[in-house]
């Protein structure tokens, strides 16, 4: 197969309008649109009013707002703008306002996958290196189905490049720039298939898995084999991020004194997110899964069916699609986040409901929204999640399960703090672990806490299990306290080959710190013995632990943070 380049598309040409007068009367006719939105009310007066009122903080002209939309039975019920497209010239959110549906997108690349795989062009189960040579040979057969459930192993592009110093949002990414990211990797998150963890990366090779199983680029193919014959003529993937598209609302987010400030997707990596789309076409596609036009309904019951881990696990992620229930019914779908744009896309099989929610304000919880929508229009439908009826155990079979633990996989640290009687997560916050017997515990999240029996001479240990993935076993370790003199020994320069940057640790007023050039220098807190972490940031925090050779010198670090694990940095 052609080692084929994607192509940027022709760009679409734009009519300046200079009058004032013909901007005014557009502008006009745009504002009037909004305001006539769903004046038919096929909802209901009731049920239209109860979801205006799940947005009723969008409305208005001085802030960044939503376009929701509800399908059901047939026909769209409700749909409506809240808030603004464009704060500089006043634009407001109406339904045809198009958006970037953030991570929602995968669903289409995947439908890409499943259109190809009915024609014989490629295999789910296919090798990737059959498509894509230049990812490196780990050992461990990773197949296209790996990379479309979040199973591959495969570390996340954004968070490499973060690590790498070019984080989305202060440099423009492109796909070549992500496929020889993944040529440089020397090691996986995992073996594929033995967990889940979510990896944007995969989406982003199933780009260039689609260019080079068709010939054409994901943006042409699923133009022609989606969006056009369902009549989503307002869809497209954001491709060249410079491209004019009109009506596109202008994404941001607010800045501590409360100030809005743009937040736009300066990226042309695509896949894994970049679909520009409404919510008129969003329930289109939505609207597909129950009268099949594009799918047929094996590819649909493929992408609605949950991975199996290597263990046997059940994962709550199909192909392109979180598969699980809300509140006692089944629930079909995906958030997005993008810069300062969000979105959700959910299905509602049982009740033939779909409920669209796109925004350009970064502080929207759009899943949160789509849910308080579902909550309305599912209201004779919905139970109550089921509560967890706690037992008491005595505060001395819980007081000695607190402590520190450090991961056996990951090196990630695990803290447990007893306090008013209850274990808890993390040492001043977190989530409470209810007790369901001596040594088993959940939380309301769902994660359960199994602690193994404590035998003469045994390490106690907990296996903490998430929903979906593979459960992680922690063993216990004392805490670390090193002295500034002992703190010289990590200090010094480290390497990375795969993100091909350069870390420096030095000790300063008696703290270990790490620096990455040009940004300033972070303070690394111990942990466990040769275990250090940063302060959380907005991508949480940074867990370093030092190794060392034969003579006990330390040679390196492993790098933990996010959806990387075991990221080897070595001392020059």
């Amino acid at each position: 197969m052609p080692n084929a380049r994607l192509q940027p598309k022709t760009a679409i040409a734009i009519r300046r309008i200079g009058a004032a007068s013909v901007f005014s009367a557009a502008f006009l006719a745009f504002a009037l649109s909004a305001r006539a939105q769903n004046t038919a009310d096929p909802a209901g007066p009731a049920t239209s009013a109860a979801i205006d009122k799940v947005f009723a903080a969008f409305e208005g002209t001085t802030k960044p707002g939503c376009a929701v939309g509800v399908w059901k039975d047939g026909k769209v019920v409700y749909s409506r703008g809240f808030g603004m497209a464009n704060l500089e010239y006043d634009v407001p959110i109406t339904t045809e306002t198009i958006f970037e549906a953030g991570s929602v997108s995968k669903q289409f690349a995947a439908a890409a996958v499943l259109l190809l795989a009915r024609e014989k062009e490629l295999a789910l189960n296919d090798d990737i290196r059959k498509l894509l040579p230049e990812v490196p040979a780990f050992g461990p057969l990773i197949t296209i189905r790996h990379l479309l459930t979040h199973t591959s192993g495969i570390r996340d592009q954004w968070n490499l490049l973060t690590a790498a110093g070019r984080p989305p949002g202060s440099a423009v990414h492109t796909l070549d720039e992500i496929l020889d990211l993944v040529s440089r990797q020397r090691d996986l998150n995992f073996a594929p298939g033995d967990d889940y963890l979510y990896s944007n990366t995969g989406y982003a090779l199933i780009a260039w898995v689609v260019l080079r199983a068709s010939g054409r680029s994901l943006a042409d193919f699923s133009r022609e084999r989606i969006f056009e014959p369902l009549g989503m003529a307002r869809t497209q993937w954001r491709d060249d991020f410079a491209e004019i598209v009109k009506r596109r609302a202008t994404a941001y987010s607010r800045d501590r004194d409360g100030t809005h400030k743009q937040d736009m997707s300066f990226t042309n990596v695509y896949g894994n997110g970049g679909l520009l789309t409404t919510v008129g076409d969003l329930l289109l596609w939505a609207a597909s899964f129950w009268s099949p036009r594009v799918l047929d309904p094996g590819a649909i019951a493929e992408m609605e069916t949950p991975a199996v881990l290597n263990d046997g696990t059940k994962t709550l992620y199909g192909l392109g699609l979180n598969v699980g229930e809300y509140k006692g019914v089944r629930e079909i779908s995906h958030s997005g986040s993008t810069a300062g744009y969000r979105a959700f896309l959910a299905r509602y099989p049982d009740q033939r409901t779909a409920v669209a929610v796109l925004s350009n304000f970064a502080g929207a919880g759009a899943a949160e929204l789509g849910r308080a929508v579902a909550d309305v229009v599912l209201a004779g439908s919905l139970k109550g999640n089921p509560k967890i009826q706690p037992v008491s155990v005595p505060a001395e079979l819980l007081q000695p399960k607190a402590g520190l633990y450090r991961s056996l996989r990951t090196d990630a640290v695990l803290v447990l703090s007893f306090r008013d009687g209850r274990l808890w997560e993390g040492e001043r916050q977190g989530l409470a672990l209810l007790a369901l017997g001596p040594s088993r515990f959940l939380t309301t999240a769902g994660v359960e806490y199994v602690f193994e029996t404590k035998g003469e001479g045994k390490t106690p240990t907990v296996r903490v299990s998430s929903p979906g993935t593979a459960s992680a076993r922690f063993v216990r370790v004392e805490p670390a306290r090193p002295t500034p003199e002992r703190l010289v020994e990590y200090a010094g320069t480290y390497w990375s080959e795969e993100l091909e940057v350069t870390y420096i640790a030095a000790v300063r007023d008696g703290k270990l710190t790490l620096r990455r050039r040009p940004d300033p220098a972070v303070v690394l807190e111990p942990t466990y013995e040769d275990g250090f972490v940063t302060p959380a940031g907005p991508g949480g925090g940074i867990l370093l632990r030092f190794t060392r050779d034969a003579r006990g010198r330390v040679d390196g670090f492993s790098r933990n943070s996010g959806r990387i694990l075991n990221l080897r940095f070595h001392k020059k």
